[in-house]
């Protein structure tokens, strides 16, 4: 497993990696926005730690251009905000997990792993309709059509796609795209939904069963 640690506060950052070393994880370190963005273009990443209270390039827009890469790396934010406005804002923005500072290390590392198991698997290519996801490119086309995908929207599409016509609740999809102990904001599934259908267009390919989910159709 290999970490980038994305924290201004250099103490910090190095006493996170150094600890991370001893738990047997690899750890490169970048001590702001810029510099972290190079680092996760240039390396395969399986998580990467990011501080969202980054002066200059704010954490909000280094998550969002990690987001946008061809890269399959889990992104858990720290902050010392700890409002529930706060963590589902980061969510939003496309955070896989949120860690409110101070944090116990123990926490931190439990929390890294989860998110490194999380790595896509299974068949390469998974085609329902006219619906086609390459899960190694991280690209998706509909009827022959690239359709551009954030993470999240593409880590919805999977689920419904693997389920292949079954229907997921939203908050099994909050646990397995975003993470396993997320906490039960379906608002952020509904949001992300919304915007995933609008981008695959018509006919809209996912249902809403009342009560239920989401499957595709």
């Amino acid at each position: 497993m290999r970490v980038l640690v994305v924290e201004d506060q250099a103490e910090l950052a190095d006493d996170i990696a150094d600890g991370l070393r001893d738990q047997g994880i690899a750890a490169d370190v970048a001590y702001d926005g810029s510099t972290g963005v190079e680092k996760a273009m240039m390396t395969a990443y399986d998580v990467v730690v990011l501080d969202r209270d980054l002066p200059r390039i704010h954490g909000d827009a280094v998550c969002a251009t990690l987001v946008s890469l061809p890269s399959s790396a889990r992104i858990l934010m720290l902050t010392a905000a700890a409002s529930v406005g706060d963590r589902v804002d980061g969510l939003n923005l496309g955070a896989d997990d949120y860690l409110p500072k101070p944090f116990a290390f123990a926490e931190l590392v439990a929390r890294v792993r989860a998110l490194a198991r999380r790595q896509p698997a299974g068949a390469p290519l998974l085609t329902r309709g006219d619906l086609l996801l390459d899960r190694a490119r991280l690209r998706v086309s509909r009827a022959g059509r690239p359709v551009g995908l954030t993470r999240k929207e593409l880590g919805i599409l999977e689920e419904l796609m693997v389920a292949d016509g079954a229907v997921i609740s939203a908050e099994d999809l909050l646990e397995r795209v975003w993470d396993e102990n997320a906490d039960p904001f379906t608002r952020t599934v509904t949001v992300t939904i919304a915007r995933l259908r609008a981008k695959l267009g018509q006919p809209d390919p996912i249902e809403t069963v009342v009560g239920s989910g989401y499957r595709l159709r």
